[in-house]
C-alpha cells in the first residue's frame, strides 16, 4: 500500500474474545475516530458494519479492518465483515505485545489492545496475511484442528503409556516386558483385559481402566487420521505423495501454511516457518544464524520431514544433497539445517502446482 493510500484509509482493529469483541477505528495519523463493543451475534456484526459505513462516510476514508484472533473466537464476525466488503487482515498478537512493551505506562484492556491492533496495521500492512474464505482456507483450517486434536489425544496417551507401565510393573515386576514386543499394541492391550492375575483387585481394576481407555484413545486417533486423509483427497492435496510425508506431517504443514498463495516465494515461507537464516552482519563482516522465531509447529515438520530423507529408507536424492553440503565441510546438524530449507522449496512447489511428487530418473 502507498503513502498516498494509506492517508486515505481507516484502520479498524478488533480485539477478539469469546463473548464480545471491541472494535477501535484509527485515523491515517494515528487520531481515534470511534469504538465500539459488540457481542457475538449477527445482529451485532451489522450493527459494527453500520458503524464502520458512517464513519467512512463522515471521515471520507476507506476502512480496512484487522484482527488479532487467539483461539479461532473471531471466525464468526471475520466472516460477517469479509461477506459486507471489507478487506481484512489477521494481526498477531505478538506484534501488538511488542507494541505494547515499548510504551512508557504499558497498559492492557480491550480497547487498547484494539488501538494496538490498528496502529500495527498502520505500520506494517502490507506484511500481514490477508483474511479469505477461500475453499482452500477452508481445508487448511479443518486440518489443522484435526492435527491440534490428535496431538491432544498423543499426548493423553503417553501419559497413560506410563501410568500403564507403573501398573503392569506391580502386578508382573519386569516380567511383563517379556511378553510383548509391544506392549501397548491392540493384541497386548487386550491380553491386559483377559488375565486374571493375582495381585490386589484395586490395582486390577485400575490396569483395566487405563487399558480400556488406552485402547478408545487409539480408535480416537486412527478415526481422525482417517479424516485427515479424506480431507485431503477431497481437497486435491497431493503431499502425501512427498517421500518422508505422511498423512499427519502433510496434514500438520497444510493447516499451518493455509492459503499458499499468501506467500510469494518460496523465501518467504521459509522465513514464516523459522527455516532461513537470520543476517547478522556488521562492516566486512556477513554472519547468518540459525534463528529461533517463526512458526515453530511447521518449523518442527519440516525437521522431521528433513530427517526421514537422510534415514536408511529415506529419499536418495535428499540424502546425496545433505552429504554434498557435509562433503563442503558443514557439520552433518549444519547441513540438515540447509536440508530443511530446501524441503521448503520442494513443499511450496508442491501446495502451489497441486503436483505429485517424483524422483529423478538417476536417483
Amino acid at each position: 500500500m502507498t503513502t498516498q493510500e494509506k492517508q486515505r484509509t481507516l484502520f479498524v482493529g478488533i480485539d477478539v474474545h469469546k463473548d464480545t469483541h471491541t472494535a477501535v477505528g484509527v485515523s491515517p495519523f494515528g487520531e481515534k475516530l470511534f469504538e465500539l463493543t459488540v457481542g457475538n451475534y449477527q445482529k451485532d456484526f451489522d450493527s459494527l458494519s453500520t458503524r464502520i459505513r458512517e464513519v467512512e462516510s463522515e471521515s471520507l476514508l476507506s476502512p480496512y479492518i484487522g484482527l488479532e484472533d487467539c483461539h479461532g473466537y473471531g471466525e464468526r464476525i471475520a466472516s460477517a465483515l469479509y461477506n459486507h466488503g471489507y478487506p481484512m487482515v489477521h494481526v498477531p498478537p505478538i506484534l501488538v505485545d511488542h507494541a505494547r512493551k515499548r510504551q512508557t505506562h504499558p497498559e492492557k484492556n480491550d480497547s487498547l489492545d484494539a488501538l494496538g491492533v490498528a496502529k500495527v496495521m498502520m505500520n506494517s500492512l502490507d506484511s500481514l496475511p490477508a483474511f479469505s474464505i477461500a475453499e482452500s482456507d477452508t481445508s487448511a483450517k479443518y486440518l489443522k484442528e484435526l492435527s491440534h486434536d490428535r496431538a491432544f489425544l498423543v499426548e493423553e496417551c503417553t501419559r497413560l503409556k506410563n501410568q500403564l507401565h507403573l501398573a503392569l510393573h506391580r502386578i508382573y515386576n519386569t516380567e511383563y516386558r517379556t511378553y510383548f514386543k509391544n506392549p501397548f499394541s491392540p493384541q497386548a492391550l487386550q491380553h491386559w483385559l483377559r488375565i486374571r492375575p493375582v495381585c490386589d483387585p484395586y490395582v486390577l481394576r485400575a490396569l483395566k481402566r487405563k487399558v480400556k481407555r488406552m485402547q478408545q484413545l487409539l480408535i480416537e486417533i486412527r478415526e481422525l487420521e482417517k479424516d485427515m486423509q479424506t480431507l485431503m483427497d477431497e481437497a486435491g492435496y497431493t503431499l502425501t505423495t512427498a517421500s518422508g510425508c505422511g498423512t499427519v506431517l502433510a496434514a500438520s504443514i497444510i493447516g499451518e501454511v493455509g492459503d499458499i498463495h499468501r506467500f510469494n516465494s518460496p523465501a518467504a515461507l521459509a522465513k514464516y516457518a523459522g527455516c532461513a537464516p537470520r543476517e547478522c552482519s556488521s562492516g566486512k563482516s556477513t554472519r547468518y544464524r540459525k534463528t529461533r522465531s517463526g512458526n515453530r509447529t511447521l518449523n518442527c515438520a519440516f525437521h522431521r520431514m528433513a530427517l526421514s530423507q537422510i534415514s536408511r529408507t529415506g529419499n536418495p536424492v535428499g540424502l546425496r544433497y545433505w552429504k554434498k553440503k557435509v562433503s563442503e565441510g558443514k557439520s552433518k546438524s549444519q547441513a540438515l539445517v540447509c536440508l530443511r530449507r530446501h524441503m521448503v522449496n520442494v513443499v511450496y512447489m508442491m501446495l502451489k502446482h497441486s503436483s505429485v511428487y517424483r524422483l529423478p530418473a538417476e536417483a
